[in-house]
């Protein structure tokens, strides 16, 4: 008899191919294994874009599959009072959140986990590309051994209680292998596509959803010489780097008068003149930073590491960039060897020592290229 008989473990099914697999690999494994399917997100939900229906569907028919119970469970209210508020909030400060962080840290490992103790589990599981590993009775997030799917990122938030309660099967396999597995056992959504948007949102239109939650004024887009070149629906529908959408693809820059084909890039937002401020190029100086603070900030261990030198990323899909961290008060700065393209307020930057994840914060203020000291004297 396999030692994890007797041990309940609690897997979130989102009705996707990696949840699906995880609670196969553990029943292989000879835990009790109970799915559950977490619906976060009620408005217009019978949407083309973003039904949750189709979504538990797929899910109870893996559970049928695989040979266990599935439980439907309601975390809208959770959801709309501690991410969808705090999302709304920091979009109409004029930053850029990233929902799926703090929608993992509060819902898929706080009230997910709160309801599957409740119901007499021991760990819970979900679909996610990363690791734990236990060390000197401390527990570690690592990146999934996928690297083009490592979701460690999105997962910076967790502590010490979650992650020792927390398994993450499919964190050891790459993405090929899952859908090996997936249709070889005859699951049903093995060759179902990954979903792309947003934890809530899924694939709706963005601007048309934001457009219904967020008052907006229109105002002037300049160039970085103060140009008027177009109008912007509403500063927070943009965000810094942002090339698409912007309606002036066709406008000659000032410095290069002959080029009209290079693109627009969103560069900052100047909230008191309600002013889009946009530059030409992917690399122009106004979009590269030496260095970033950050604030409301989280550590894997309970504390910070030593200051020193790290990994980092500023968005999910980036390479890790290498840069010293200070501490300071109740957050941090990085300084990065190489400046950082289009570093966005409000997004998360998330520390490694190599394969480990040791935490993060929410990106306060950046500061752009103007040589290491400069950019330490910012900070």
């Amino acid at each position: 008899m396999s030692s994890h008989a007797k041990t309940r473990v609690v897997v979130g099914l989102s009705g996707g191919v990696d949840s699906a697999v995880s609670a196969w690999l553990l029943k292989q494994q000879g835990y009790e294994v109970v799915g559950l399917f977490m619906k976060n997100w009620e408005d217009d939900d019978e949407s083309e874009h973003c039904s949750s229906n189709v979504d538990f569907v797929d899910a109870a028919a893996v559970a049928d599959v695989i040979g266990i119970e599935i439980e439907h469970v309601n975390f809208a209210a959770e959801y709309k009072d501690r991410v969808f508020a705090e999302f709304l909030r920091e979009y109409r400060a004029g930053r850029t959140p990233n929902p799926d962080v703090l929608c993992n840290a509060e819902i898929k490992f706080k009230a997910f986990l709160d309801h599957a103790l409740r119901l007499g589990a021991a760990r819970i599981a979900t679909g996610h590309y990363a690791r734990v590993r236990e060390r000197d009775g401390r527990f570690e997030l690592l990146k999934g051994l996928d690297p083009t799917k490592d979701q460690s990122y999105f997962l910076h938030r967790l502590n010490q209680s979650q992650l020792s309660r927390t398994l993450f099967p499919v964190g050891e396999l790459k993405k090929t292998e899952v859908r090996r597995i997936a249709a070889e056992i005859g699951l049903p959504n093995a060759k179902k596509k990954d979903s792309t948007g947003i934890c809530f949102i899924g694939e709706r239109p963005f601007r048309e959803f934001l457009n219904r939650y967020l008052s907006h004024e229109p105002g002037p887009i300049e160039d970085e010489r103060g140009r008027r070149l177009g109008t912007h629906v509403g500063l927070s529908f943009y965000t810094l780097g942002q090339r698409q959408g912007l309606g002036i693809g066709g406008v000659k820059g000032l410095a290069n008068p002959s080029g009209e084909h290079a693109p627009w890039f969103v560069a900052r937002k100047d909230l008191g003149r309600n002013v889009l401020v946009v530059v030409q190029g992917h690399e122009h100086p106004a979009l590269q930073y030496q260095a970033l603070e950050a604030d409301d900030v989280s550590w894997v261990a309970g504390v910070p590491p030593a200051p020193g030198r790290y990994a980092a990323k500023t968005r999910y899909r980036q390479a890790d960039a290498t840069c010293e961290l200070a501490l300071g008060g109740a957050g941090f700065a990085l300084i990065f060897d190489e400046a950082q393209w289009a570093v966005t307020p409000g997004q998360s930057a998330v520390l490694y020592a190599a394969d480990r994840c040791l935490g993060g914060g929410v990106i306060a203020a950046a500061a752009p290229v103007r040589g290491k000291a400069a950019a330490a004297s910012c900070l």
